[in-house]
């Protein structure tokens, strides 16, 4: 596909450059350049685990009476 697009200057000399470093055409190294800002990753927000307090307080230490209390609780 041809198609005729404008660059700002500071664009078209890291695109110059680039391929000069690469030893490819233009079109190459407009490419490859397009190609990496697609796949790259953005960063992620991070993770937050929301907590809630439910006024329960209970030692967990012990599996087997958790367990029990909450099979009670059913």
């Amino acid at each position: 596909m041809q198609t005729t697009i404008i660059l700002d200057e500071d664009v078209a000399a890291a695109v110059d450059n680039f391929s000069r470093q690469e030893g490819v055409g233009i079109s190459e190294a407009v490419n490859r350049l397009i190609r990496v800002a697609l796949v790259k990753k953005r960063p992620r927000k991070p993770y937050v685990h929301r907590t809630a307090d439910l006024g329960l307080r209970m030692d967990v230490s012990n599996i087997g009476e958790v367990l029990e209390f909450l099979d009670a609780t059913d």
